[in-house]
Formats: structure tokens, sequence, C-alpha cells
């Protein structure tokens, strides 16, 4: 036998036939289990919540490793078997990879580990046993992919070989991604017949694919041996120990690590600086999006302008830095102005609305001038100003995120509080020791030196102002929140376009594809070829519903988050007071024209900009024209004071790429957690009893400032109310803090959801939340020629089995008589062409058997009213016909918004009946509605007017 120095080689393996071995064995324990489970299960495990066989004929790999004895056995006793072989394949590909002081190795090697872990996490606990903790570990599994196979490429040897399967078997595995969402939105969403089995086929490809990448070890392997050495050379192999050597290493030069994403050594302390700066950044965004809402309180309130709006002007502080004192302060000493902008946050520990706004003013105004002035003070350092730009754009995305995370309110507005989901005080923590960290150094301290300031004394800078004003609106309007282009081409049911849940992530994405274009190809954003792309992208967003309109979305969404750095940096180049001032009052007056396109009853000149978010988005566009101009026409100054690639940028964009990376992979993790399940059910199902509402919600602001969503919840829920229309209920303005509220009650209450006409039909909004599967919707817009428009929504429902409208319709303002006559007369129709039993939950502006009232209950509508004799009433009213009416309820609002609850309850299949009202004792309990609402009730919330009782009738 051979000898070496240290003992006896009493066996030896290549490395190959570890990934040999893993690939055999994991294969077996798939394809073992799907083998058995058709031959003894084939019915059972094709079943689904929708579908069975023949419709559904292939299973899903849940059902088939999970779900049945003795198939989820053999698949576990062969993943046990398969662990062995995985430790050792991750552990030779650490070995093979390894270098001395290499960061990359060691985190491909433990994300590798953690994959391994996480595996037999949702391989033991099925979904079956616990679905919450098998979804964690699958997700888990699943993020962790990503830096497993962007690593594995990365540090590939070179072996063109393995590269080559290496990457057809990565674009394989993500690109199967995308049919795969796409048939499980149709099984889940759609309920079509036999997706889930097109979807199951692409889960066994991520199978293959994902083992099968694996499996290119074994061409690496080859050069790699395990043996076994007597070191005692007693020749019984007593004491003999498992020794891994690499018989011939590759050289340095033939390892293929890239040096801007990989190469250089990894620093924990550079990593926590640039997460300072973006946790600053996303500061920024959170202080300047809470500005509008706040603001918004207040002519809500007042039904016009209250005087409060003048402080939108507080972003045009950086005005200020015209005066050389300030200019000074604030270049000097940046740190005094980013902890004065923590006013901003501190606003939420304020009870009294007024004060609260003024704070958050306060922290619009210095956290402006502190931005500016970081952008001014390091216009002549090119790495420094790239990563405060860097900051600034990452900040936004991670903005988006948490609004994501979070159904679309911001965690730190001034509007939270740890009653309603905020984390005022841990965003407020952090962020104190952001700015601690990332002002603590100067431009020096990164080792370059500064380069001349470029100067612009004889260019012109009006055209980098316009641009950024209108870059900052773009950016402002329409991706602070990750679900405002979604909801723009929202067109009702059947589902023809993108969910807020799970697409916002695409948004999100997005983003990050147009981030990393401004990092690392700036150039492109400053040819005209582009912009045209852009602008037909905008024209191709606005004028189209569905997945067109979306796909322009998206396209727009890259570009303006592309352009970020070109726009800065033009802008640097001059006064910081004179551009990024300018800029922002430019900012401000096309954000009060896209406010003035739906306000326009209630603003001086508001019947120029009525309906016309057409000339808005153009007017957006022109301006970002103007800021492409002004970049192109100092390009080739740019170009000749450029510098090569210096070791400090290259790095700071390999720790921006890491850092887009883990929001990226943060975000899909929320979508796919926050996937809604759709298997809704009603409160009284056995008694087929529908309980439908209507309520007037103020636009998810309660009478102190709060955001209430969590208080609707609340009630909704305890007075198990099935189908509601909530009005008032389009928040997806800048001045509105761009949310849904429809999100969170949707999700929380399971109920599905319809919102519309989206935010660019200029209406105040009207949604339905419903425990019915909605079949069909469509919205409408009724005659307006004067006054607000009024939104509908008609909605066919699946209730018990039975196709029953809903429709939902907000009226026009007391004042526009003709507008009301004109509206009932068009809701009078729609009422009447349907063939369907109807409930019409509204808000008419009419006195009971007055009026138009005498047109939405008519003969050509066919509706009752739920109560003819109750005369208390001028807003709200539910009618309805070819149902039988059990009960009607008016229930107080308590401080939530100005508007009380009504509702009815209906029983499906019967006909309609009298209008005999009977005593509760009458009536079986369970068609009764909560008792805990008599007398004081709970919360402010209690049954009224009717006697302080809801009726019931025969």
């Amino acid at each position: 036998m051979p000898k070496d120095k240290d003992g006896v080689v009493i066996a030896s393996l290549s490395g190959k036939w570890v990934s040999w071995a893993h690939t055999t064995v994991a294969y077996c324990a798939f394809f073992s289990a799907l083998i058995v489970g058709m031959w003894l299960h084939f019915h059972k495990i094709v079943q689904n919540e929708h579908y069975g066989y023949p419709d559904e004929w292939f299973p899903s790999v849940s059902a088939t490793i999970g779900d049945r004895y003795p198939e989820r056995s053999i698949f576990q006793l062969f993943i046990a078997v398969t662990s062995g072989p995985r430790f050792a394949l991750v552990f030779l590909w650490y070995i093979l990879t390894a270098r001395p002081g290499r960061f990359a190795p060691k985190f491909v090697g433990c994300v590798g580990l953690m994959r391994t872990f996480l595996c037999g996490g949702w391989v033991y606990i099925t979904s079956t046993d616990d679905h919450d903790w098998h979804d964690i570990f699958m997700i888990s599994y699943l993020v962790f992919t990503l830096p497993w196979t962007i690593g594995c490429l990365m540090l590939s040897p070179m072996n063109q070989q393995a590269i080559k399967y290496r990457k057809m078997l990565a674009g394989l595995f993500f690109g199967t991604l995308v049919p795969l969402i796409y048939f499980f939105i149709q099984h889940k969403v759609h309920k079509v017949a036999g997706a889930y089995t097109k979807y199951a086929f692409f889960e066994w490809s991520l199978i293959l694919f994902d083992v099968g990448f694996d499996a290119v070890t074994a061409l690496d392997f080859t050069g790699l041996e395990l043996q076994v050495v007597d070191t005692r050379r007693n020749g019984k192999g007593n004491g003999a120990m498992l020794s891994d050597t690499l018989l011939e290493k590759a050289k340095d030069d033939r390892m293929r690590i890239p040096q801007q994403l990989l190469g250089e050594n990894f620093s924990w302390d550079y990593m926590i600086d640039i997460a300072a700066d973006i946790y600053s950044g996303f500061m920024f965004w959170s202080i300047l999006t809470s500005l509008g809402v706040t603001i918004w309180f207040f002519p809500l309130w007042h039904m016009g302008i209250s005087g409060y709006e003048v402080l939108v002007l507080t972003t045009a502080s950086p005005l200020l830095l015209g005066f050389r004192p300030i200019r000074q302060a604030a270049v000097n000493n940046p740190r005094a102005a980013y902890l004065l902008s923590l006013s901003g946050l501190l606003a939420f520990a304020v009870t009294m609305p007024e004060v609260r706004l003024f704070a958050v003013a306060a922290g619009v105004v210095f956290t402006c001038l502190a931005w500016t002035g970081s952008f001014y003070a390091e216009r002549s350092n090119p790495a420094r100003l790239e990563a405060k730009i860097t900051a600034f754009s990452l900040g936004l995305i991670a903005s988006s995120i948490a609004k994501f995370a979070n159904h679309s309110n911001n965690p730190i507005w001034p509007i939270m509080n740890a009653e309603n989901g905020g984390w005022n005080k841990t965003g407020l923590i952090l962020a104190i020791l952001a700015i601690l960290r990332s002002t603590r150094r100067t431009s020096s301290t990164y080792g370059e030196l500064p380069l001349p300031a470029p100067g612009a004394k004889n260019e012109s800078s009006i055209f980098a102002i316009i641009g950024l004003g209108g870059l900052l609106f773009g950016l402002h309007s329409l991706l602070s929140d990750s679900s405002t282009m979604i909801l723009w081409v929202w067109d009702g049911y059947p589902v023809k376009g993108p969910l807020a849940v799970p697409h916002g992530a695409w948004t999100i994405l997005a983003m990050g594809v147009g981030f990393l274009i401004g990092l690392y190809r700036s150039g492109l954003t400053q040819t005209w070829t582009l912009y045209g792309v852009a602008c037909t992208s905008a024209a191709i967003f606005y004028g189209n519903p569905g997945w067109f309109g979306y796909y322009g979305a998206l396209v727009l969404a890259t570009y303006l988050m592309a352009l970020i750095p070109t726009f800065i940096q033009s802008a640097a180049r001059h006064s910081p007071g004179k551009t990024f001032g300018s800029a922002f009052m430019c900012y401000n007056i096309i954000v009060l024209a896209h406010v003035w396109v739906v306000a326009y009853a209630f603003v001086p000149g508001g019947p120029l900009l009525r309906e016309r978010t057409d000339l808005v988005m153009a007017g957006m566009m022109l301006m970002i024209g103007a800021g492409v101009f002004a970049t192109t026409s100092y390009r080739s100054k740019v170009s000749k004071s450029k510098v090569h690639e210096s070791p400090v940028r290259s790095r700071f964009k390999t720790y921006s790429v890491y850092s887009l990376i883990v929001l990226e992979l943060f975000s899909a993790s929320v979508a796919y957690i926050r996937f809604p399940s759709f298997n809704y059910e009603p409160y009284n199902k056995d008694a087929k009893v529908v309980t439908a509402g209507i309520w007037t919600v103020h636009f998810a602001l309660d009478n102190d400032m709060w955001s209430s969503e969590r208080r609707m919840r609340d009630v909704i829920k305890e007075l198990e109310v099935d189908v509601i229309g909530l009005l008032e209920s389009d928040l997806q303005r800048i001045i509105m803090g761009n949310r849904d509220m429809t999100q969170f009650l949707a999700e929380d209450l399971g109920m599905y959801a319809d919102f519309g006409p989206g935010p660019n039909k200029h209406t105040w909004g009207a949604a339905l939340l419903s425990k019915f599967p909605i079949v069909n919707s469509t919205h409408h817009l009724l005659p307006s020629p004067v006054g607000e428009l009024a939104p509908a929504i008609l909605a066919t429902l699946d209730m018990y089995g039975e196709m029953v409208d809903v429709l939902v319709f907000h009226s026009g303002q007391e004042e526009d008589v003709e507008d009301r006559r004109l509206q009932s007369e068009g809701i009078a129709k729609l009422m009447g062409d349907s063939p369907r039993p109807l409930i019409l939950l509204s808000y008419l502006v009419t006195e009971p058997k007055q009026g138009n009232y005498n047109t939405y209950v008519s003969e050509q509508s066919r509706m009752r009213d739920i109560d003819p004799s109750d005369w208390d009433r001028w807003c709200e009213y539910i009618l309805y016909r070819g149902l039988r009416r059990i009960g009607y309820a008016r229930v107080s609002r308590s401080t939530i918004t100005d508007t009380e609850i009504q509702l009815g309850k209906f029983i499906v299949g019967m006909s309609e009946g009298g209008d005999t009202i009977v005593p509760e004792s009458d009536i079986q309990p369970q068609f009764r509605f909560p008792a805990m609402f008599k007398g004081e009730g709970v919360r402010g919330h209690a049954y009224h007017v009717l006697d302080d009782e809801p009726r019931y009738y025969m």
C-alpha cells in the first residue's frame, strides 16, 4: 500500500462519488414517493380544494411527500440518507473554493449548511403536522437558494463544462418560478380546472433543476480525493481518521471570482456603515411621505382648505442653503441636521393632531436640509457622492418594502402607534444609531483625495432643477408604495392583472433593477432613446388596465430609479439652495396638481385640472425630459473628469449589491408569507345567512389622526359582517400617504377585496369586502357634470351556490342637485338591468321617500328599502330584492369616523317576505345580531337610533 509521512492510506475515494451519491439518493427520495403515491393513493393526492380527477391528474410535491403513508415514510428515509452526502458536498465545495482571507467561500459554505438544515425542517415537519412552521422552513429554504446559486456560479473553478451546466440549470430553476407562480395564481385566485396539475409539473421541475445544479459538482470534484489514513500503522484501522485533501489545487488566476462582487475581503464594519446610510435614506422617505397624510387630516375635517396645507412648502427648506451661514452649518455639521430631523419620527408621541403635524413639518425641514447638504458636501468626491445617492435610492426601496410588509402603512409614521401596528420606538432608536454611525466620517475617511469640484458657473441650472423636481414627484407618487401602480391598472374580477400581494414584490424588483442600472450603467439614462421608451411606457401604464398596463408601469419604475444618480449629480454641480430648493418647489407644484385633479370641488381653480391626471403624468415626463437634457449637456465634461474605478468605489458598489439582495429577498419573503389563502367562509354558513353593511370610513384616519384599520377590523369582525361596502377609501395619493386600507382588512378578516374605480379615475373611492367569492365585478363612474365623481362597484357574489349582485355606491354632494339626479337614474338602471337578487350598499344623500329616493326605490330598479319606517337617514341606505330580509341595525361609529355603520341580515334562497317587525325573542339565535353591542356596547360602538336595538322582520 502507498504510504505518506503520517500513516498508511487504507482507503481512498474520488470526490465525484459524493456528488453522485447525493444526486442518486435525493432523486430516489422524491421519485420513489411519487411512484408509490401514484400507485396507492392516486385519486387522493391529485385532489385539491377545488378539483379532483379527471380535472387534476398529477400531484404536487407537497401532496406526494407529506400527506400519506407509506410514501411519506419512504421519502423521509431517503432524505435522511441524503444528508450525509449533502454535508460532505458542502464541505468539499468549501475546500475547493476557499482562499486565505476570502469571505465569499465561507459565506457560501454557511448558506449551503443552512439550506441543508432548512430542508430537514420542511421535510420532517409537513404541512399536515404544522402548516406555519412547514411554510417558514420552506420559504427560508427558497430564500437561501438564491445566494447559494449565485455564490456557486461566482466561485466556480475554470471548468467550462461545469460553468455551462450551472448557468443552464440556474436559468431553468429561476425561469421556472415565473410559470409556477402564474399557474398557482390561476388555481388559487381564478380556480381554473387543471391549473394545479400544470403548477405541479413546474414544481417537480424545480426539484430536478435544484438537485441537478448540485450534481454538477461531480465535474469539479474529480480532482479531489477522500482518504482513510491509518496514522498508527497497525493495519486494522484503529484510530483512523478521515482526511480530506486536495490532490491538485487550482491556481488563483484560474478561479473565476469576480472582483466586483465577491472578490475582496468581507468587512462587517463596512457593511454596518452601508446599512446605517441606507437606514438614514429610509428615514428621509418615511418622514417625507408622512407629511402629506398628516396635512390631509385637516382639510378632510374642514371639507375644504384648512390653512395647514401651506406646510407642504417645508420640503423647499433647501432654499435656506442660499444663505452662507446655514450652508456652512449643513455642510460642516450634518449630524445636527439629521438629529433635528428626528422630530418627524418623535411626532407619534404627541396626541394633539396640530402639534403632531408641526413636528412632522419640522422633521421635513431638517431632513431635506440634511440630505441636500450631504449631496453638496460630497460633490467633489465621486465615491462619497455615489454612496449618499445609493443610500437615498435604497432608502426608498426599503421604505416601500416596509409598507409592503405592513399592509401599506409605514410602521414608523406618526399616524402609527403601538396599538395600531406601529414600530415607532424601535424605528427611532435605530434612527439615532444610524445617524451617529453614518455621520462620524468625512470624505477623507475613505482614503480618496477629493477631485476639484466640477464647477458649473457658465451652465444654466434651470433644466436640472425642473428634472429633479419631476423625478422626486415620480418617485413619491408612484414608487413610495408597491401597490399604487397595481391599483391604477386594477379592473375588477375575474382577475385580469396583478394583485397587490404578491405582485407588489415585482414592483420592488423593478425598482431594484433600475437601481443597478443607475449604479453600473448610468450613462444609459442620459440617452433620448431610453427616455422615449419611458414615455411610451408611461402612456401604456396610464391608458391600459390589467397586465399590459402593469408592464408599462414596471418599465417606468425601472427608469425612474435608474435616473436618481445622474439627476442628483447634475443638481449637485450648482448652488444647493438654488437647485435643490427650487427642485422641491417644482415638486410641490406638481404635488398640488396631483391633488387638484380629484379635490377640484374644494380648491380654488379646481375645474382647470378636474380629472386631468393625464396632464399631470405628461407634465412629470416633460420635467424629467428637461433633466435628461441637463445631464446630456455636460456628459462629455463628466466623462473627461472621471478617473479609473478605484478600489473604494468598487467596494462600495459590492456592498450596495449585497444590501439590495437582502432587501429583495425580504420583499420576496413578504410576498410569499402574505399570499392570500382564498379559503374564506361566511359566519353563519349553515343558516345561509348574509350580514351586509355599509360604512363611510373617512380614508382610514380616525378622529384623532391615527390609522384606523385595526379598529375597523375589530368592529367588522365582532359584528360578523359577511359583505361590507367601504366608502371614501381611495388613499393612493401623496396627500393620503399612498396607502391601501383593503390590504389589512381583507387579509386579517379573511375576505375577498375589490377596489375601484382606481386612483387614476379621480374619485374618493369605493371598496367591497366579501366572505363570498367575487365571480365578476365592474367599476362605474356615474354622471357628474359639475361635482365630484360618483364611483360604483357592481359585483356578482357566489352566496351559498346562488349568484347575488352587490352594488356599492357613493353619490355626489348635496350642493350638486343635477349630478345627484342623474346619478340616481344611472344607479336605478344598473339595478334594474341586473337579472339576479341584489343588495345596494350606498351613500345616497337624500331623505327617505323624497326626491331621488323614489328613483332608487322604483319600478325600474325593483328595489325595496330595508326599513321604510326609518326616517332618520340622509346618507347611508341599504336596498335589496330577491332575498329574505330578517334584520336591520344601526351601529354608532365611536371615534373611527363621522358616519355610522348600517347593517342588514338576509337569508339566501328565500322570498322577500313582509315588513312586519317582530321582537327578537321570535327570531332564531343564528339570525340575530351580536348581543355585545346592546346597551353601552363595546369601545364606543352600540346599536342606536332604532330604539337602541336591532330590528327584525317576518
